[in-house]
């Protein structure tokens, strides 16, 4: 849809003649090292906490009642960045910095379009880092199991980071719009499946008892 609409274009535009038609920022330290580089790290220390938690609560402490919902939340963020760094393998598509139109060497090849023999294969779909925000969406469906007043704070802090990190790599010329929002799509689809199958019990006997 973003295709047909040349949304994707129209913003990729936009953002490389701000920068003088080149990608200015594309070592910019913000982006790169805080926003890139540090919001991966953030990412990896949040999943950290997380296995923590569930290993805790194997023992016998007062972690054992959450160990379904933290269950789901480990396997929903792991699940979540898996499945977008697979797809990434399987499916080839440039990155605006790839592309002759923004001064790279490759055409642009839609997402269903046969790529010639000779071009190589590239991995920039969908957007990894991206996903590495929007796999916290999971945050959404875990809070509203263990404390459902604070589901909303849980969803915000999944989009909230999916977003800021799709911002940088679309600054940075790593991105185009589509791709985060496949990413977004695919974290949820992971999120929303999972919860059904873990959640729901839990969910429903908690919210119950919070009555």
């Amino acid at each position: 849809m973003l295709h047909w609409l040349d949304l994707d274009f129209r913003i990729a535009d936009a953002i490389y003649h701000l920068q003088g038609s080149r990608w200015a920022l594309q070592d910019h330290r913000l982006l790169q090292q805080v926003l890139h580089l540090g919001g991966r790290t953030l990412s990896q220390t949040m999943g950290g906490v997380v296995l923590i938690a569930l290993l805790a609560s194997l023992l016998p402490t007062s972690l054992r009642r959450w160990r379904r919902p933290l269950l789901f939340l480990f396997l929903a963020v792991a699940g979540s960045t898996l499945a977008v760094s697979i797809l990434k393998s399987l499916v080839p598509m440039e990155c605006p910095w790839d592309l002759t139109r923004y001064g790279g060497d490759l055409p642009f090849v839609g997402l269903l379009e046969r790529r010639p023999a000779d071009m190589p294969d590239t991995v920039c779909f969908p957007a990894g880092h991206a996903s590495a925000g929007y796999a916290w969406l999971a945050l959404y469906f875990f809070l509203a199991a263990v404390r459902p007043r604070w589901r909303w704070l849980g969803l915000a802090t999944g989009l909230g980071m999916g977003l800021v990190f799709g911002f940088a790599q679309q600054m940075r010329g790593a991105h185009f719009l589509s791709h985060d929002l496949w990413a977004m799509m695919i974290c949820l689809t992971v999120s929303i499946g999972l919860a059904g199958w873990l959640l729901k019990p839990q969910t429903t006997h908690l919210q119950t008892s919070l009555r």
